[in-house]
């Protein structure tokens, strides 16, 4: 391991670092929504600090003529800024005698602590990756100014959950974002999705899942009654990771132990047009979102 997770100070064998690995790693895993529809780029190393952050024009008409002289304008670079990478942490304490029980085999070492952190850490990024931070100044896939808005049906009503997705993947096509789509919900917009679709007999999740072929997702980082669908694929955003999700051993105070869940994230959305949020009727433009964001009624 590398020095900065000071691991050789802690009173950890290697087997109960491993067990601490996989619970973090576990976490990770089962948790992490953002990392399932946005590409991942990295890990950097945790020395990263900064990442160029472009937002890309000119890819909306190509030129057509007989000599090659029409000028259309390039596909370029608009806007250029370089975005720091924060820390997202989480601290636990393991207390000295649970590892003296544990190592003299009085007791099984225990994991928890290091998997309540991770379970923190791993929300404070899909917190980031759908809703940005304000005090940052980092915008999310809810609230990036230029995205599409959408006015979205009441999903207690049958159907119109199916009918929104589409609306939502048309404007998309329209634009130019030809799939695969994802689909991200609030939690209770999920579980309206799940009931019988008219008369066909299958869940009417399942007729979304046959537009979103990159998958229907729910998160706890989504608002009640929202939704975001995108365009996956690294040209349109990506996570950058300098340093992913690892245990470190902080030090020691009245013998207990106080370890740091910690990890570096951000995400660049390089062409926000290939976003779309769908918003309840009369719902204010969340913070950051307000510049560019272009709405459209429901059909």
């Amino acid at each position: 391991m590398v020095d900065f997770l000071q691991r050789d100070q802690a009173p950890l064998t290697p087997d109960q670092w491993a067990q601490i690995d996989a619970a973090v790693e576990d976490v990770g895993r089962r948790s992490l929504v953002g990392r399932r529809i946005v590409p991942v780029l990295g890990p950097l190393g945790a020395g990263a600090e900064v990442v160029p952050d472009d937002i890309y024009r000119g890819a909306d008409e190509g030129g057509l003529d007989l000599l090659g002289e029409d000028d259309k304008g390039i596909v370029r670079a608009s806007e250029r800024r370089y975005l720091p990478i924060p820390l997202l942490y989480k601290d636990f304490r393991l207390h000295w005698r649970d590892l003296e029980a544990s190592q003299q085999g009085c007791m099984p070492f225990d994991t928890g602590p290091a998997t309540a952190a991770a379970t923190v850490v791993a929300r404070t990024e899909d917190n980031l990756v759908f809703n940005g931070d304000d005090r940052l100044g980092y915008q999310g896939l809810l609230n990036v100014a230029g995205r599409g808005v959408l006015t979205m049906g009441d999903w207690n009503g049958l159907g119109n959950a199916f009918r929104d997705v589409v609306t939502a993947t048309q404007y998309l096509t329209d634009v130019g974002f030809y799939g695969p789509y994802a689909v991200v919900v609030s939690p209770r917009l999920y579980a309206a999705m799940n009931r019988v679709y008219e008369n066909t007999g299958v869940l009417e999740i399942e007729q979304v899942q046959k537009l979103a072929s990159a998958g229907v997702y729910r998160s706890a980082a989504i608002p009640d009654g929202r939704a975001v669908i995108l365009a996956v694929g690294s040209s349109n955003m990506d996570l950058v990771v300098g340093q992913d999700l690892v245990a470190a051993y902080v030090a020691s105070e009245n013998l207990n132990h106080h370890f740091r869940v910690v990890e570096s994230v951000i995400l660049r959305i390089k062409r926000p047009e290939s976003i779309v949020t769908l918003e309840p009727a009369g719902t204010s433009t969340p913070p950051g979102g307000g510049r560019g964001a272009r709405t459209t009624a429901r059909a």
